[in-house]
């Protein structure tokens, strides 16, 4: 029982480093670049402005204004603009390696935390000689069902993909919020078969409500909302795929700990 313990113990640890919460923060690589493009847009606004206030429309050729200054000026906005362009640029490739990798790392994990599960409420079968081979059966099958659609995908690629490559970007948000959602009521029932199981063999364990569920997110809705806004509801888009596994990896934290606590109070 002690090596199986020891398993989902490391896999706890592994949890508390890999499922690392994220902030919300992130929405300003969106809200700076817009924000920035404003003042850029206002400043140029503002001079033209100035300089054709200037001129006398009754006495045309009484005006006499340089223009040397206009070249310079377009450079200069244009430079400034390139330059938050490609600085935007590189930190959204960052952003969405760790949206990608976060994804790859917590799935990854939780597929050892299930073999350890399902391996640890086996031998309290055969040792208590208690049948939940139902249980089981279950547990494997969403273990299986976890194999085959949660595939690892590479976040290097996808992120460096998203930023050079039209409407990968959009793929990378469509998968994050699908795969999640998918991913958290997979394992909730999951974690209701272990939980009938291992009370069945005498271990008191009950999973923990989840004080905020992931909800639905529709893709096209989203996209559609983005497009209507200019790009503005892309905001909490990003706002929504940062918060939303934050809140699925306290609630395992919770879980992972109440089922230890369970099974190290069990003498076999």
């Amino acid at each position: 029982m002690e090596p199986l313990l020891n398993n989902l113990r490391k896999d706890i640890r592994m949890q508390k480093e890999s499922d690392r919460q994220m902030s919300t923060a992130w929405i300003l690589v969106y809200i700076i670049p817009f924000i920035v493009s404003l003042v850029i847009a206002a400043y140029f606004t503002v001079t033209l402005l100035d300089v054709f206030s200037s001129i006398d429309f009754s006495d045309p050729q009484s005006y006499n204004y340089s223009y040397d200054w206009l070249p310079a000026e377009f450079v200069s906005v244009w430079l400034m603009t390139l330059l938050m362009g490609a600085a935007n640029c590189v930190v959204t490739i960052f952003l969405n390696y760790l949206l990608v990798n976060r994804r790859a790392t917590h799935f990854k994990r939780q597929k050892f935390l299930s073999e350890d599960i399902i391996s640890t409420i086996d031998y309290l079968a055969k040792t208590k000689d208690i049948s939940v081979d139902v249980n089981l059966s279950s547990l494997q099958r969403t273990l299986r069902e976890a194999n085959y659609e949660e595939t690892e995908k590479s976040a290097i690629l996808w992120s460096i993909l998203s930023a050079f490559v039209p409407f990968i970007q959009l793929y990378v948000y469509y998968f994050l919020v699908k795969d999640f959602y998918r991913h958290e009521h997979r394992e909730d029932g999951f974690w209701v078969d272990a939980s009938g199981a291992l009370n069945t063999l005498g271990v008191n364990f009950s999973v923990p409500q989840r004080i905020k569920p992931m909800p639905y997110r529709s893709f096209v809705l989203y996209l559609i909302l983005s497009i209507v806004t200019a790009g503005m509801f892309a905001v909490y888009w990003l706002y929504v795929l940062v918060k939303d596994p934050n809140e699925h990896f306290k609630a395992h934290i919770q879980a992972e700990t109440q089922l230890l606590t369970a099974l190290e109070s069990v003498t076999v």
